[in-house]
């Protein structure tokens, strides 16, 4: 597999992977998030490919705020990596993982973080392999604010 990073003409491979990931966005929401994040320089994506196929996928951003577990500032922050089913287990992953981390150390970041969800097996299982430690577990509530407060 080779890894590249992605530019604006590779905005449509990487959301019509992304939507996997993130199925409650629609294409043209995606699409316009990933222009900008690329345009603007706010983050990296990097594709997996095999030939000329798209197979996989991952986010790299920047975060300034505080981020769970970490000591430095900025953070570089693995917003998402994503490959296709029938290429898992050969390596693409952790080669995408690879150039993120390339790309955060560029930035200046001395950590790198991660989250998952909480019922996500498959996704902590592949946090602990490629060496994270998981710093925290939480529950994130919301409440809409309508009518009386409490």
């Amino acid at each position: 597999m080779n890894i590249k990073q992605a530019n604006l003409n590779d905005v449509l491979d990487v959301a019509r992977l992304a939507l996997v990931l993130w199925p409650h966005h629609s294409m043209h929401a995606m699409a316009l998030k990933i222009s900008e994040t690329i345009q603007e320089n706010k983050g990296a994506y990097f594709l997996a490919l095999d030939k000329n196929e798209t197979v996989g996928f991952a986010q790299v951003n920047l975060r300034h705020d505080y981020v769970e577990g970490t000591h430095s500032s900025p953070v570089g922050y693995l917003e998402g990596i994503f490959v296709v089913e029938n290429y898992r287990q050969q390596g693409g992953a952790k080669q995408l993982l690879a150039a993120c981390e390339k790309w955060a150390r560029e930035q200046g970041c001395e950590e790198l973080a991660s989250d998952c969800e909480l019922s996500s097996e498959e996704s902590l299982n592949f946090h602990r392999c490629v060496g994270f430690e998981e710093a925290n577990r939480i529950i994130c509530f919301t409440k809409p604010l309508k009518g009386e407060s409490y």
